[in-house]
This record gives structure tokens, sequence and C-alpha cells, in this order.
């Protein structure tokens, strides 16, 4: 099946270098790139920063506007890389319904490692104290996300590594950039 616009939606817990894997692919694929981050209300932004995840009623709002963001951007001929957590199979149901072919870039490894990423990272709204919280509500990605063509991705690989597993695992079309 051909689609007119392919969304990437890299996902994970926060400090698994979502925006890194994003920007390179946004960069060699060509595509336009969002940060999930970006769609948040005020109110779930104050929350984060103040320690309180974010509970299912502060998430169906802000992953609504990223599914109307995808839709805009398919209809508009668009092709897409987001960065969003989608940490529940109930969230990347909602995302995958935007139009265009909605696949799941799913970013994992030890949580040392990420606690020491996001230990590392300024100017971020997300403590690391809320990582217990995201781990806990991760869903990995099903048996059925994977044979549709979403993939796991090993955080200890190198950006450019990543990149080159997508666009081969995916058959993405590498050339378009400058």
């Amino acid at each position: 099946m051909q689609y007119a616009a392919t969304h990437l939606v890299v996902m994970g817990v926060a400090g698994s270098g979502k925006s890194t894997l994003a920007a390179a692919l946004s960069r060699q694929l060509g595509w336009l790139c969002a940060e999930a981050d970006e769609f948040h209300p005020q109110s779930n932004i104050q929350k984060m920063s103040q320690g309180i995840p974010l509970q299912d009623e502060d998430r169906w709002p802000w992953l609504q506007e990223i599914q109307n963001w995808m839709t805009t951007q398919a209809q508009a001929g668009n092709s897409t890389v987001l960065t969003c957590s989608a940490l529940k199979q109930s969230y990347r149901r909602l995302l995958a319904q935007a139009e265009g072919r909605v696949l799941f870039l799913h970013l994992h490894g030890e949580a040392d490692l990420i606690g020491q990423r996001m230990q590392g990272r300024e100017g971020h709204f997300m403590p690391p104290t809320l990582l217990p919280s995201q781990l806990a509500t991760l869903e990995p990605l099903s048996d059925e996300e994977i044979a549709a063509g979403s993939l796991r991705l090993d955080i200890s690989k190198s950006p450019e590594e990543l990149v080159k597993t997508v666009i081969t695992a995916l058959q993405l079309p590498a050339d378009q950039a400058p």
C-alpha cells in the first residue's frame, strides 16, 4: 500500500534520545520535524516542572493535538518525524489514526543510562525524578505494532547507527538530504 505521507514517531521515556534521533532523521530524510513537548498545554508543563506525573486526562488533549498536526501535514503532502513519549498502546492507537502511515520508533535502554542522560540535560522541564513513573507507564511495542513496521531501537547505539537502521529497515529514501 502506498501512502501519501509517512509519520515517524520517535517514542520512549524522557531522556532516551528522542530529540537527537528525530533531528538526525529529519535532516537525513528532508522531512518536517516536531517536538511533542511543543503541543503540551501550560498546565501539563507546570505539573511536570513540579515533579507531578501526568495522568491520562492530562495526556488525551495533548495527544489529540499531535494527531491533528500529523493529519494536517499529511493533507499538505508532508511526511514528518515527531518526538512523542507515546508510552501506552492506547496513546499510540490514537496517534496512528492520523492520516498517512504512522510508524513508531521505540528508543529503549537501561534505566541507569537514561537517568545519566537526564542528569546531563539543561533547560528541560522534565526532572529526572519522573523517570520511574515513565518507566512504570511504558508499554513496549506490541507484536502487531512491530509487524506493521514499527521498530524497537537500542539507545546504546550511536544516533548515526540508529538512523541507518531506521532507513534500511523501513526502506526510506535517504537521498533527499542536502
